[in-house]
């Protein structure tokens, strides 16, 4: 089976938002990928305009270039499951336009995490109790799907190092709460390998799963900082022939997007942006075919 192979903005562009979406879709067209995963933040302004992602959209569209997910990393500062209530509706707010710049620009996904109890890179960040991140996130995402589900885009809750939903048992605990199929998982293969092999998550959550993240982890920090993501996706713990076997029994059409960004290596960049970003989309198309 083909799988669908894309390259997040930030392997690309980082965090500044000076590379625009168009330079990123001709990339990864040069590169032979199927698709582009776009930022809202930094590639796309919040305040874009429906004319604006209209316009990106048919660019891609002519280039034959995909934009079916859309990412962010706005819930650091801003969570969906905090008790805060009035950081908690910023947090809202913000989905409300992210899901609205998803129809817009025709992606059928947008990553999102639904709270952290601890952000061990950001002491700034106040520590939440587990409990009142379950509880809150909750709350957030059942106020969130009827939009969701009006505008036709599914909201993906990315795994990651925030010390909440660590398991793969976890994870299907809390999804199966939402009778909706607008929530799933945005799985990310290497932040989940401190907790379990990135093919148990695939077993046990299946049709849960609405988009992937590609990247490695190497595992000599095990304290959920920022660091074992490497510069070659090829290097590192994640057991592929496994993966993609279960991969394959799921029978998984969804976006897989290379996310090897370069935030994860600072101080010390091992290669440029650029070089990062063509080595990158090389161990895409070698790994997944």
């Amino acid at each position: 089976m083909e799988f669908y192979k894309a390259l997040n903005y930030w392997v690309f562009g980082g965090f500044d938002g000076v590379k625009t979406p168009y330079e990123l879709i001709d990339f990864v067209k040069e590169q032979g990928l199927d698709g582009a995963e776009l930022t809202v933040g930094d590639a796309l302004k919040i305040d874009i305009t429906e004319a604006e992602c209209k316009k990106i959209r048919d660019y891609a569209a002519a280039k034959s270039i995909g934009l079916r997910s859309l990412a962010t990393g706005f819930y650091w500062g801003k969570s969906l499951g905090t008790d805060d209530e009035a950081v908690r509706a910023e947090a809202l707010e913000f989905t409300r336009k992210y899901l609205q710049i998803a129809n817009w620009i025709g992606a059928e996904v947008i990553l999102a995490v639904p709270g952290a109890t601890c952000v061990k890179w950001d002491p700034s960040v106040p520590v939440v109790p587990y409990k009142t991140v379950w509880n809150k996130s909750i709350e957030s995402l059942k106020e969130l799907l009827p939009l969701a589900e009006k505008l036709n885009v599914t909201i993906a809750l990315e795994n990651v190092w925030n010390r909440f939903l660590l398991s793969p048992m976890e994870w299907k605990l809390y999804l199966d709460q939402f009778d909706s199929p607008n929530i799933g998982i945005y799985f990310d293969m290497a932040n989940g390998l401190i907790y379990a092999p990135a093919e148990d998550f695939v077993s046990i959550l299946g049709k849960r799963i609405k988009a992937i993240h590609i990247k490695n982890w190497t595992g000599e920090d095990s304290g959920g900082g920022l660091h074992g993501f490497g510069d070659d996706i090829a290097v590192g713990e994640v057991n592929f022939p496994a993966l993609l076997d279960e991969l394959k029994k799921l029978n998984y059409s969804g976006p897989i997007s290379a996310e090897m960004i370069p935030f994860c290596r600072l101080p010390d960049l091992v290669l440029p942006d650029h070089e990062l970003a063509v080595a990158t989309a090389k161990r895409v198309k070698e790994i997944l075919g």
